[in-house]
């Protein structure tokens, strides 16, 4: 009898608790159509967007020592099963017709051994000085306008990391600064066309850019009271049905290391190294055949294992992308081929470790729908490396790599 009230009045709470949650869904609705109205006319105009990414590293992998430390940190190191490499809601829009925002929070940051924490990526507003946004200015945290890859929203880009010769110089590729971008309105309906083409495009950072930032990189403190400088120059062509765009760009500054060995035999200054390079990209947009290649040169701290100090030295390197873009039956495939090498230091890392790369990538991707990619990438890799406590760390291998991708 007991059982038989007690089955009868779960269902009779099943009922409640149905009937109040139509009511409230029903009333939730008319209050958000209401509240909608009376919102302001701008916030009407802000959106949301983002990307997830999981990755899984390590199939068939010769060598587990072999990682790339400022790329992505599930690669080597003795790191095994799924990754969640970036989780990345957008929030965007324009306010007036000139003044316009942009942030972007990550997810799926980690400190220490935890994974999972909430950072910052992008937080700025952009000012139009003119009716058609020719002219603007850029102020807060984003990217850095230096090398085409480094400025590519990595959902866009198509290998799973950024290069090392260009990503090199700023990790994040993002800072803290005030930025002035010109775009005449041509350049500006030509990015448009190549974003809507879905050719990966780096997004619009003016035909022209010039910045003053802090030199740190994101979300770090400025150490030394002296800015950094960027200036770039790009111009995308036609050459028939194709488009080219051809960008030139460099930076000056003084990095100050924070992250070094007590033994070193010098202490990096407190003005900080001389740090600064320049860089030339070319990018030919896969039509269905296409490449893209960037080379950047300068000087900037180094680790020396002959000194077992921080010195300032040259650096060199660059890389070279071959794809193809396959479309049909709503669905996209892009054959990719990447080479790329590097010689120099990583101001970011420990003692700004040195390095010495040799690196190829052959991978597909696979979009079976606009919000669903899948890139399996084969890598082969000889990496070697010095900081002070490891002055001889050379590491040769090969990994299937494989990513799937979710657009919002």
């Amino acid at each position: 009898m007991m059982g038989f009230l007690r089955v009868r009045h779960f269902r009779f709470f099943c009922v409640v608790w149905f009937s109040l949650g139509v009511s409230s869904l029903a009333f939730s609705q008319e209050r958000t159509s209401s509240s909608t109205e009376s919102l302001p006319s701008w916030l009407k105009k802000v959106s949301i967007s983002g990307y997830i990414q999981v990755r899984h590293n390590g199939l068939f992998e010769t060598n587990s020592d072999l990682q790339c430390r400022q790329c992505d940190k599930s690669w080597g190191g003795g790191q095994r099963g799924f990754f969640l490499r970036r989780a990345r809601v957008k929030f965007y829009g324009w306010i007036s017709p000139q003044v316009y925002f942009y942030i972007q929070p990550d997810f799926a940051n980690g400190i220490g051994s935890s994974a999972n924490y909430a950072q910052l990526r992008d937080v700025y507003f952009d000012l139009g000085l003119d009716p058609l946004n020719e002219y603007r200015f850029r102020i807060g945290q984003s990217k850095i306008p230096y090398g085409f890859e480094n400025m590519q929203s990595s959902q866009n880009r198509i290998p799973l990391d950024r290069n090392d010769p260009i990503n090199s110089a700023f990790k994040n590729e993002r800072d803290i600064g005030v930025f002035f971008y010109w775009t005449p309105k041509h350049v500006q309906e030509l990015f448009a066309e190549i974003k809507r083409a879905g050719l990966k495009h780096s997004g619009n950072y003016g035909m022209m850019g010039v910045g003053i930032f802090n030199g740190q990189t994101a979300n770090a403190f400025e150490k030394n009271d002296e800015p950094h400088y960027v200036f770039r120059w790009t111009y995308p062509y036609r050459i028939g049905d194709q488009i080219l765009e051809v960008g030139v760009q460099g930076y000056y500054g003084k990095y100050v290391s924070t992250n070094y060995a007590a033994g070193l035999k010098n202490t990096p200054p407190v003005r900080g190294f001389e740090d600064k390079r320049v860089a030339v990209s070319v990018v030919y947009y896969p039509q269905p055949f296409g490449f893209q290649a960037e080379y950047n040169v300068g000087r900037g701290p180094r680790f020396s294992s002959v000194d077992q100090a921080i010195n300032v030295s040259g650096l060199t390197g660059g890389y070279f992308m071959f794809n193809y873009r396959w479309v049909g039956d709503d669905q996209v495939v892009l054959p990719f081929f990447r080479v790329q090498y590097y010689d120099g230091g990583k101001k970011h890392e420990r003692d700004a470790r040195s390095y010495w790369v040799r690196e190829a990538e052959l991978g597909l991707e696979w979009q079976p729908w606009s919000a669903f990619e899948l890139v399996a990438m084969y890598t082969f890799s000889r990496r070697h490396l010095e900081d002070f406590d490891q002055p001889k760390n050379h590491q040769q291998g090969s990994l299937l790599r494989l990513q799937a991708q979710l657009n919002f």
